[in-house]
């Protein structure tokens, strides 16, 4: 199954870096943003050993869109 190119959006909440890859539905944690970014790479590579192609494929299949938003009157 070929692997479209994946996003990590990392945010920080209280202490800690909450990293999500919205095209998996994945997400993960750590206590600094490069951790947070480590521990999310490994989450997905770990879901893509494991997980059947059908799940794979209906993960990805949401079809999620990323975006910029423009704002007229910022």
């Amino acid at each position: 199954m070929l692997i479209p190119p994946l996003t990590a959006i990392i945010e920080q909440d209280g202490p800690w870096f909450v990293v999500t890859c919205p095209e998996l539905d994945v997400v993960s944690q750590g206590s600094t943003a490069q951790e947070a970014e480590k521990n999310i790479q490994e989450a997905v590579e770990l879901l893509l050993e494991t997980a059947g192609e059908a799940e794979i494929a209906r993960r990805l299949g949401r079809n999620v869109q990323i975006k910029p938003i423009n704002i007229a009157n910022a």
